[in-house]
Parts: structure tokens; sequence; C-alpha cells
């Protein structure tokens, strides 16, 4: 298809209407810092967007509804690839996306999505700047977090971690709690209450799967331990927080 006849007149059209983009600098400079986990200045920015949200973007839809979420898929992927250059896990990335782009596609009004941009874009922020002070965790400590996260299903223990490291049980111990502040059976308790949270809020799993899937011994023994932690139960939670975009992270 040739557009150079319509690019011409568009082109023409903004010229005569006076219409900026907003300068490639300037973009960009807030995409850095997200990237830098800049959470304060982060939000300072989304309020002078939000003041103007419409100024130096292009109309891609004559639907305004429809025009938001066009230009909050386009910076979603943006936001996400720039972190993962920052240090994001592709797959963390790309997922967070794919949840905010599909809240996304739920709203039903444009300012809907243009405070889902703000929730976004801190989201991404806050989770860098996780990334950014976890600079300061050993090596050890840092494959031990990962392998709790990536084994959640199973019930997990201090030994089995240690000897996938290949280090003595009772210095992984005492490395990890120094520098996570907190112990390695608590954090793993934690990682899958935090997940199970997540996945009451965004999906219709029934409870007992969820149970399953974490590897707890039963459902008495997962809402006890999501109760003790998150101060309410996996149903009750789920009521409370489901539609409002609440993504709990490390």
């Amino acid at each position: 298809m040739n557009t150079t006849r319509e690019l011409n007149y568009r082109l023409f059209v903004q010229m005569e209407e006076e219409f900026r983009r907003t300068d490639i600098k300037s973009e960009f400079s807030r995409y850095d810092d997200i990237k830098n986990g800049n959470v304060e200045k982060v939000k300072e920015n989304f309020k002078e967007i939000k003041r103007d949200y419409y100024k130096g973007k292009g109309m891609l839809s004559e639907d305004l509804l429809r025009n938001n979420i066009y230009h909050f898929v386009i910076g979603t992927g943006i936001i996400a690839r720039v972190c993962i250059d920052g240090g994001m896990k592709h797959d963390v990335a790309y997922t967070l996306s794919d949840i905010y782009i599909r809240r996304a596609d739920k709203c039903r009004t444009p300012q809907e999505v243009i405070d889902l941009t703000g929730l976004m874009m801190v989201d991404f922020a806050e989770r860098m700047n996780d990334i950014r002070r976890g600079g300061n965790v050993s090596l050890h400590v840092r494959r031990a977090v990962d392998y709790i996260y990536a084994n959640l299903h199973s019930n997990l223990t201090l030994r089995e971690i240690a000897e996938h490291e290949g280090i003595d049980k009772s210095y992984l111990s005492k490395l990890f709690s120094k520098e996570m502040g907190i112990p390695v059976k608590a954090y793993i308790l934690r990682a899958k209450v935090f997940t199970a949270a997540n996945i009451l809020v965004f999906s219709d799993f029934p409870i007992s799967d969820i149970t399953n899937s974490l590897g707890f011994s039963s459902q008495s023994a997962f809402t006890s331990a999501f109760k003790k932690i998150m101060g309410t139960t996996p149903l009750a939670y789920r009521s409370e927080h489901s539609g409002k975009g609440m993504v709990i992270g490390r």
C-alpha cells in the first residue's frame, strides 16, 4: 500500500495546526527514569503527563478510548524493553506488560487508561529500583532467590537450595538472613504467598488449584499462611482486590 500521499497530507495538516510531537530526547529521558528505578521522578513525570496528556501525541483513532489504549500499548511495550536493557528478566518484563495491556483492554473510559498509565510506569520503576538495590546482594543469594521462584511448586528446603549452589547450608542460611533480612524458610513462604496473591487477583483459578500449584500440604495450610502474611483470607483478598491492577513483587 502506497502511503506517501496520506503521509504528505498528514504532515501538512500538522504543520497548519502547529502540532509538535514530544521531543524524542524528552520522551526517552522519562523512559530512563523508569529504567534507573527513579520512582519519585517517575511520579513527578506522570503528574506533568496527566496535566496535558494529549500534548505531543498523535491521534491513533477517532475514538478517544481506543486512541488512549493504542498509546498505552506502545508505551508499555517500549518500557518493557527499556527495563530488559536495564537488567529486568525478559520473561518478567514481557509478562508484566501483558498484564497491564490486558487491564487496559478492560478500561471503559479514556481517563481509566490514563490512570493505569501512571500505575504501570511506577510499577516498572519500583521493580527496577529493587533490581538496582539488589546489586548489594551476593551472587549466591541472588541465585538462591531465583531458584526459589523457579521452584515454588515444590517443598523447598534450605539443604536443597544450598546443594544447588554447591555451598554449606549453614553458610547460606547466615548469608541469606544477613543480606535479605529474613531467613530462607520465611522467604520461601512469603514468596509463595505473594505469588498466590497475584494469581488470585489476575486469574479465576480455584483456590484449591493455587494451593496445589504452590506446593502447600493442604488448603487450610495455605489459608493459614496467607492470612498470617497478608492479614486476610485468600477468598477475601480476591474479593477486595480483583480488578484493581495490584501487583505484588519480591
